[in-house]
């Protein structure tokens, strides 16, 4: 069976050539970063590297190394006007004559690393509105405004998901040639759902709706929703939000009282507003308690927030809880 690669999707999807190149580009280094991945304890790279990144949680081996790549990937592209890591403290202008600034978590769930459990790498690509100089300021537009989003999942075989504001679609790597071919066309989620994906450990320090549509949830059948739910967790968001693009459900990462300075765990550029994009454009609805994320302004590009998202039906669902 013939498949199509990436290349000649972007362009029978007339994608602007710009654009195509990062996404290239995004997908060759992450093909490299699956080959640093699969071999592990055997190239001395698992464990801690032994500091902090800005967000202020300790950094893997693999986290600087994947960083470092994408960085030098993106920075050797012209379409490239500049890059923002949740690994790197400010912005990194790259070319002054680019079109595009890219948002990025090089590895998603690396706490996943060292138990050689799933992560992946999380993209998302901004227009460049502003004046030569990037700043902080040029990246902070709405999720709404993305031109692509994207993950690579680096699991039993290594995926890339896309978006390029017309729908979802999926490529696998094919380990022989190095190329990803398509696999996916039409991604589509379930407007009801049958499983949920939260970190239970932390139920106590919720807020007390979140604790209520879960326990409701739990109690399945004898509960006031009437039917029974499956609960998932990988501890990476990137494969939680790939199972419910394979085959429905909700994820979220709610408000959590022990740092109640923060609204959330994830981070809106490197995560919410880049998944949001794909659940979106998949069927799906991507809320806070509050509002749609895709909606937010920005204050900075560190920013966080809680995050609910997946099943249409569901996530209104659990919004309603928060609202009534």
């Amino acid at each position: 069976m013939s498949r199509i690669a990436l290349p000649q999707y972007l362009a029978d999807a007339s994608v602007a050539a710009e654009l195509q190149s990062i996404i290239i580009g995004l997908a060759e280094v992450s093909a490299d970063i699956s080959i640093a991945l699969a071999k592990g304890a055997l190239a001395g790279i698992l464990g801690a590297a032994g500091a902090e990144n800005v967000q202020g949680e300790d950094q893997k081996k693999l986290d600087v190394i994947a960083n470092d790549m994408i960085k030098d990937a993106l920075a050797a592209l012209p379409a490239v006007r500049g890059l923002a890591s949740e690994e790197e403290t400010d912005v990194v202008p790259c070319h002054t004559s680019g079109s595009f600034l890219v948002t990025f978590d090089p590895l998603d769930g690396s706490s996943n690393i060292d138990i050689n459990s799933m992560v992946g790498t999380i993209f998302s690509v901004l227009p460049h509105t502003g004046d030569a100089t990037v700043t902080e300021q040029d990246f902070l537009q709405p999720g709404r405004n993305q031109s692509a989003a994207g993950y690579v999942l680096y699991g039993p075989s290594v995926m890339l998901v896309l978006s390029t504001g017309n729908g979802v679609v999926m490529f696998t790597l094919d380990q022989d040639t190095g190329s990803y071919l398509l696999t996916e066309s039409d991604v589509n989620i379930p407007a009801e759902a049958k499983e949920f994906s939260i970190n239970m450990s932390n139920q106590r320090h919720w807020l007390a709706p979140m604790q209520t549509y879960i326990s409701d949830l739990i109690a399945g059948k004898d509960g006031p929703r009437g039917k029974d739910f499956n609960m998932r967790w990988v501890a990476a968001m990137v494969a939680d939000v790939h199972r419910i693009l394979c085959r429905g459900g909700l994820f979220t990462y709610p408000w959590d009282s022990r740092k109640p300075e923060q609204a959330g765990k994830l981070r809106l550029m490197y995560e919410a507003n880049p998944m949001g994009f794909l659940v979106e454009q998949a069927g799906g609805e991507v809320w806070t308690p509050d509002g749609k994320i895709l909606d937010i302004q920005p204050e900075h590009i560190h920013q966080r927030v809680p995050v609910i998202l997946g099943a249409a039906n569901e996530v209104a669902l659990c919004v309603d809880y928060h609202q009534r």
